[in-house]
């Protein structure tokens, strides 16, 4: 009768293996890693490798007039919300929240572009006021184009 007992609880614990279905991912997967200097990579206007301090302001104004909806030069509570919101929906590893770091209930121009200005100033080591893809690639960016016989990045033109 032991004999059966031990039998038949052995039995059901190799049944139970079977069929075994894995545990379903109950945390969301970490999101893809992103080099810190994509945050500054949108600011190429002329998409030519380099990123100028003139570049990074024109578009950190474009970018702070948009999510300035009433238009005062001030970001409240909501504006700045709604733009964390939209930053973090992208689900970049380079997300960087805006904060109101004087806590005067508005979020100046300065504050929003707190981030892009102290990075390209980390990346920007010779104070030329312009990272070029050598600089960049320190920080994950996109490794710089060979310089041709002249020292010139572009192609040469093609000659008919």
């Amino acid at each position: 009768m032991i004999r059966f007992a031990v039998l038949a609880v052995g039995l059901g614990l190799v049944l139970s293996g079977c069929g075994h279905r894995p545990p379903e991912e109950r945390e969301p997967k970490e999101a893809p890693f992103h080099a810190p200097v994509e945050i500054l990579l949108r600011y190429d206007a002329n998409h030519d490798g380099t990123i100028t301090r003139e570049e990074m302001e024109t578009g950190l104004k474009a970018e702070f007039d948009a999510a300035d909806k009433k238009h005062n030069g001030c970001l409240d509570a909501d504006e700045t919300a709604a733009i964390n919101h939209a930053r973090w929906a992208e689900g970049l590893s380079t997300t960087s929240t805006i904060v109101d770091w004087n806590h005067d209930g508005c979020v100046d121009f300065n504050e929003f572009s707190n981030t892009a200005r102290s990075l390209f100033d980390e990346i920007d080591r010779d104070n030329d006021g312009k990272l070029s893809p050598k600089e960049l690639q320190r920080y994950g960016g996109a490794a710089p184009k060979p310089a041709g016989k002249d020292g010139d990045t572009e192609p040469p033109a093609e000659r008919h």
